[in-house]
């Protein structure tokens, strides 16, 4: 009987989370003005996960699906504003979070992850599940617990322990709901008044440390920077500056940009990216989930390690191979360590001139962009534009007719070129392919599956262009006009902050310009680029229309 009057508590309790998630309005804003500051932003898989992994330790393992996220203005970051939790997701949510909280108290992780034990495993302790809820709490919201919800976790634990004569169990549910929560599962801006300006309001100092940690770590905020927010630092430019400073010098950035990288490079497509294995055998699963990884490597290898230009991401030839990934690009490698041993990645830098090189010649960018079994320089074109250079491709026309572009075995156009200019004699379709096919046709050295080749059907490929005027031949002559097209390091620069901030910023503001100008006089260094949005007033602004705050 106490079993089951558990169950129904448990189920109870889901419902009434369910509650706000399906209001969405209040937790998750349907829609936003544009420039408007969001009051909330969910977070994301990977902000879950190493939410999980700051708070509770790498042994925790997380197996389940995630709600979908929306991409919005080219990134998820933006989509997060509006992304309100459905019913079925608030399932996988719960099934996440009993999985998570099962471990924590089990007999392998309790005696670490819980610091204090209680004086009966078969009893409540309210005592010692004070205690593991208001360190835990911290961590998971963001900020302290007020005492109201700590005296309530503490009676639903005690309540939990005694139904069931396990105090471990107490622990476990409470410690669900909390992974269900609201406050856990969104980043909210809760403001105050600011004693500096009368009848004006900021952001709290944690909603600061909150957004400050997210955008440069993909984490939560961590004990330091938690302090800072509690102490008044964060309010103050110094002490602002203390903890960017500290942020942008920690191993920890290198998890940031990786985050960011991924949402611009729009990796997510990736969990449907398939290629036709009778013409790419060697396009596996493992090549999938490695040709990401490469070029992560390759941008925090330049851009962190070697503090170097952005811009030289299209062209530069250092980078990091498989052998799965080396024998889709035909480079032979030397997999062995210094001892003798295995090595599963390898540096790599090509010749001179090789159209290998730069990150719009990897797999991640080729292929991805590309259908199953063909090449697509529209897609590709596409992408570029909208990922690389911020500028937007209107969708086809729903009866656009693909006979052309899809008959590969076609007698009489037998490349790609030829098949896209019998196409683009449609009127409807002329328009956007003047603006995608003259640059994605410079990589057409690759095909579907990111692998080199010269010919199509036995022709020559042609792979010239023109990008802004700049005409240009191949992979290499795209990567160089890439390299000196202000919009390439304008659309990055937009791009992070409205990934930290969950919006665009407003080309008038004159504190953004300055954040530009101070990019380009760095020598286009993107770390340089993350400390100066991070130290803006920009990233933490409010909205001119109204305010919330959780309590």
């Amino acid at each position: 009987m106490k079993n089951s009057c558990f169950a129904i508590s448990r189920a109870l309790t889901v419902a009434v989370s369910m509650l706000p998630f399906m209001a969405g309005a209040s937790l998750s804003p349907a829609s936003a003005a544009e420039n408007e500051v969001p009051l909330s932003l969910r977070l994301s898989p990977s902000q879950y996960k190493q939410s999980v992994l700051e708070i509770f330790g790498p042994s925790i393992s997380i197996t389940g699906r995630f709600e979908p996220e929306l991409r919005d203005e080219g990134l998820l970051a933006i989509g997060a504003r509006s992304a309100s939790i459905s019913a079925s997701g608030v399932e996988r949510y719960d099934d996440l979070a009993r999985n998570v909280a099962m471990q924590v108290v089990d007999a392998q992780h309790r005696n670490t992850l819980i610091p204090c034990k209680p004086v009966s495993a078969t009893a409540a302790d309210d005592a010692c599940a004070r205690t593991f809820f208001g360190a835990v709490g911290r961590l998971m919201y963001r900020r302290p617990m007020t005492d109201k919800e700590l005296a309530t976790k503490v009676r639903l634990a005690g309540e939990a322990a005694n139904a069931r004569h396990d105090f471990y169990i107490g622990m476990q549910a409470v410690l669900s709901d909390m992974l269900l929560s609201p406050n856990f599962l969104y980043r909210y801006k809760t403001v105050e008044t600011d004693p500096a300006v009368a009848g004006k309001q900021r952001l709290d100092g944690y909603s600061k440390a909150t957004a400050l940690s997210f955008f440069l770590w993909n984490a939560p905020p961590d004990d330091v920077l938690l302090k800072a927010a509690a102490s008044g630092d964060l309010h103050t430019k110094e002490g602002l500056k203390r903890q960017v400073d500290r942020m942008v010098s920690s191993p920890s950035i290198e998890g940031g940009v990786r985050a960011f990288f991924s949402d611009m490079l729009g990796f997510s497509d990736f969990e449907t990216l398939a290629k036709d294995p009778a013409f790419f055998p060697r396009f596996t699963p493992k090549v999938i989930d490695e040709a990401q990884e490469q070029t992560l490597r390759t941008i925090v290898d330049l851009l962190i390690t070697r503090q170097g230009d952005y811009r030289d991401l299209f062209t530069t030839p250092n980078t990091f191979l498989t052998r799965p990934l080396a024998a889709v690009y035909n480079v032979p490698i030397v997999e062995t360590a210094d001892n003798g041993q295995p090595d599963h990645w390898v540096p790599y830098t090509y010749k001179p001139n090789d159209p290998r090189a730069g990150i719009l010649a990897q797999v991640s960018f080729v292929a991805l962009h590309s259908p199953a079994g063909r090449t697509s320089p529209t897609d590709r074109g596409k992408a570029l534009r909208e990922f690389i250079l911020c500028q937007a491709v209107p969708p086809p026309p729903g009866n656009v007719d693909f006979k052309f572009v899809q008959d590969t075995t076609n007698p009489v156009y037998k490349t790609t070129r030829d098949r896209l200019t019998a196409h683009r004699s449609e009127a409807m379709c002329a328009g956007c392919h003047k603006i995608t096919d003259p640059i994605g046709l410079a990589l057409e050295n690759f095909d579907s599956a990111g692998g080199f080749r010269t010919k199509e059907n036995g022709v020559n490929i042609d792979t010239s262009g023109e990008l802004s005027g700049a005409k240009f031949d191949g992979p290499v002559g795209l990567a160089k006009v890439l390299h000196d097209e202000p919009a390439v390091t304008a659309c990055v620069a937009k791009k992070a902050f409205s990934f930290g901030a969950g919006r665009a910023p407003s080309a008038t503001d004159a504190e953004w310009q300055q954040i530009q100008a101070k990019f380009a006089s760095s020598k286009y260094n993107f770390i340089e680029l993350l400390r100066q949005i991070a130290l803006s007033d920009a990233l933490y602004s409010l909205p001119s229309s109204q305010v919330a705050s959780v309590q």
